[in-house]
């Protein structure tokens, strides 16, 4: 299962068809509903108005034997109070539904009663004919009449008078051998010399029936092929769509079995997501490349600078093996030194690359310059009396001790150290008196081993370094580093830093 998922294209795909099968799921249970309901309440209505005509027959007086009630209508019951069929369809033959199974009316006591059945028991006329004592004088019962409401819920009703109330139930009917589903409504009339009657008449629920079938069925067909095409269409639009993210993975791939990093990866000719995905991955290709090629230049011109040392050196202590007086310790010394300092440098600068990241405390940039420059030669400090900022101490003092070392190569005389705060960050000025720096040397000379043609001796120059970590430790305290004319007309190295009562930003 996981490997039928595996792609964004399967899952998106099976995800849009399943959104869309729960939303037809309700949306078709919803007009299943309502069809149902809407047709229910149509079949009410056609069964209340055959009710109500025949209810308005029996008030008019109509007998029994002349109501309207062909088989070809709606079945048809009317059932006195006392629960018989007196009045029935044409055809009907078996009923439900409506409270009583009859289908033919049967006579009345009346009817079939003996002439002494009739016999006058009180002298006035009055016939108890149920025989609860509770005879009206017109020989109707008055049963349930007492109060404002009859014992089954309906109004009391005036001789003539139709019911508002309607009652309905679901039942069936059998007429001429034919059965049906109906809906029946149950309507009460007055009637004068009959009582109360009850009219039930059915409404066939064979359209309601059979339209709810055909949505059914169409939704039962429908709904699969819809889903079918949703699937389809997703699977193709998500090809389409990520068919550029296979061409970035491809290309990819190639340029890490080639190690080319010359290579980019195709932008598609768009502006979404894919298109932005691609600029952003040639950009960090474009890093990695630069990063590699620093990397490269880094490490050949280290071995150069290693190697001249290194060669001296061996040089000098060789014939001072051979030629004991010849030995030139001084040399000697001074280039272990410088190879000392070179490696340290070296060091310094794999720890920075690394991402290294040193204890930061309060550092007084005021007080390091102060300390900084104590003892050497032509130095002036001029500082607040306290320029606080966060970092790691000793590499801010390394990039003062460069920026001074640098000064001191190029410097006539004098040099001047400055530190002050200006516009919310804490400022160090290292300025000279010398040459200065050309204009379009002002960024060249950060980088890794770059000397100016007036600091390649020996005895004067370093490696190139001194300024590039300077930069680096600037970088990663939140700062910068920067050069221009100085007043005098030397350089002017400016080191910009945030001020540590702001809240340092992190060292990366």
């Amino acid at each position: 299962m996981s490997r039928v998922l595996g792609s964004v294209r399967a899952r998106a795909t099976l995800g849009a068809t399943l959104v869309v099968a729960v939303a037809l799921l309700a949306a078709g249970a919803a007009v299943l509903l309502s069809l149902r309901g809407n047709l229910l309440d149509q079949a009410d209505t056609q069964a209340e108005r055959s009710a109500r005509a025949v209810a308005a027959d029996l008030a008019a007086g109509t007998a029994y034997d002349a109501l309207d009630l062909d088989d070809d209508g709606p079945p048809v019951q009317v059932v006195d109070e006392d629960g018989r069929l007196v009045a029935a369809s044409d055809g009907l033959q078996a009923v439900s539904g409506t409270g009583t199974t009859a289908v033919r009316p049967r006579p009345s006591p009346a009817a079939t009663a003996t002439p002494d059945d009739h016999r006058d028991d009180g002298g006035d006329g009055d016939d108890d004919r149920d025989g609860d004592g509770d005879d009206d004088g017109n020989g109707r019962s008055g049963r349930g009449r007492s109060g404002g409401d009859d014992d089954d819920g309906y109004a009391t009703l005036r001789p003539g008078e139709i019911a508002d109330e309607v009652r309905y139930a679901d039942g069936s009917a059998t007429v001429d051998g034919d059965r049906a589903d109906y809906r029946f409504a149950a309507v009460q009339v007055e009637v004068p010399g009959k009582g109360r009657l009850t009219v039930h008449a059915g409404a066939g629920l064979a359209t309601e029936q059979g339209a709810v079938r055909t949505a059914l069925t169409v939704m039962l067909v429908g709904f699969p092929l819809l889903l079918c095409v949703v699937g389809a269409v997703t699977w193709l639009v998500t090809r389409r769509a990520l068919r550029p993210v296979e061409g970035i993975r491809r290309e990819l791939a190639a340029i890490t079995a080639s190690a080319d990093l010359a290579r980019r990866v195709p932008v598609p000719d768009a502006h979404d997501e894919v298109a932005r995905l691609a600029r952003t991955t040639n950009e960090t290709l474009t890093a990695l490349e630069t990063s590699v090629e620093r990397q490269r230049r880094f490490v050949a011109d280290a071995s150069h600078e290693l190697r001249s040392p290194i060669a001296s050196l061996r040089t000098q202590l060789e014939v001072g093996e051979a030629h004991p007086g010849l030995l030139d310790v001084p040399g000697a010394v001074e280039d272990t030194v410088r190879l000392q300092r070179l490696a340290a440098d070296l060091l310094l600068l794999a720890r920075l690359d690394a991402g290294e990241k040193p204890a930061r405390t309060l550092v007084d940039l005021a007080e390091l310059a102060r300390e900084r420059a104590a003892g050497r030669a032509g130095v002036t400090v001029g500082a607040d009396d306290a320029v606080p900022v966060s970092g790691s101490r000793g590499q801010l003092a390394r990039v003062l001790d460069n920026l001074l070392d640098n000064a001191a190569r190029h410097a006539r005389g004098r040099i001047s150290v400055a530190v002050r705060r200006e516009g919310g960050r804490a400022v160090l000025a290292v300025a000279d008196d010398g040459d200065g720096v050309p204009e379009a040397d002002r960024e060249r000379i950060f980088e890794r081993f770059v000397r100016r043609d007036d600091a390649r001796s020996r005895d004067d120059g370093g490696a190139g370094l001194g300024l590039a970590i300077a930069r680096d430790i600037a970088v990663r305290h939140g700062g910068t580093l920067t050069v221009r004319r100085s007043p005098a007309g030397g350089a002017l190295f400016e080191l910009r830093l945030p001020p540590g009562a702001v809240g340092p930003r992190a060292v990366s």
